[in-house]
């Protein structure tokens, strides 16, 4: 009987996804769900990715257990920006990002980013209605994470090591973490940023730009 419980939830969050995506393609806006560990710098990443791409095509959907901090900061960016609380949620459902998706303009929007709660297990597992899965890694973290949570790497579209400039400080080692990824995921781009170093995140652009899709007329 539990399991029975337990798909038909999953069910009805996947059709309400499948409506997320239409109402996306409708607007022809590319949705990306970031999905890491608390910490691992996905606020501050998409601050510098709404100045580069332009905070006007730019929309983002926030989820935390509790605060607004995180959509404040993303706000004052200049992102069109909508804050989910989950309260005791461990990750964000297609029903919250639908209702947050009606709280957003997206007439002149590229990009809707969906920034999900800081967990490396619950999110993996619920579709959202998103087009493109990035889960970020960042050093201070380890290199065992993704043999440890390989659920959340399995699905990625790409994955991100972040706040790379700690690496030789914290003596991570990026060899065991391609090693890792060979066993469970050789489709996703692995790609070295830091947030603090503009010229790494040129490889983050591009690859936004190539999975982004044309505005309809």
């Amino acid at each position: 009987m539990k399991i029975r419980v337990v798909e038909s939830v999953l069910k009805a969050n996947d059709a309400v996804a499948q409506e997320n995506r239409r109402v996306l393609d409708d607007a022809g806006v590319l949705a990306v769900n970031l999905m890491s560990a608390p910490g691992s710098g996905k606020t501050t990443l998409l601050e510098k990715t709404i100045s580069l791409v332009g905070p006007d095509k730019c929309a983002v959907l926030v989820g935390d257990l509790q605060t607004s901090r995180d959509a404040e900061r993303l706000n004052a960016a200049g992102a069109e920006t909508v804050q989910i609380n989950t309260g005791k949620g461990c990750h964000l459902s297609a029903t919250q990002v639908a209702e947050g998706l009606t709280g957003l303009d997206l007439k002149e929007k590229r990009y809707v980013f969906i920034e999900n709660v800081g967990n490396m297990v619950c999110p993996a597992g619920f579709d959202l209605g998103e087009h493109q899965r990035a889960v970020l890694l960042s050093v201070p973290e380890g290199d065992d994470k993704v043999a440890k949570y390989w659920t959340l790497f399995q699905l990625a579209d790409i994955i991100l090591l972040t706040k790379t400039d700690l690496i030789e400080i914290l003596d991570f080692n990026i060899a065991a973490v391609k090693t890792d990824l060979e066993k469970i995921n050789t489709h996703a781009p692995l790609l070295e940023i830091s947030s603090r170093i503009d010229e790494t995140l040129e490889s983050w652009m591009a690859w936004l730009s190539q999975a982004g899709v044309v505005k309809k007329n």
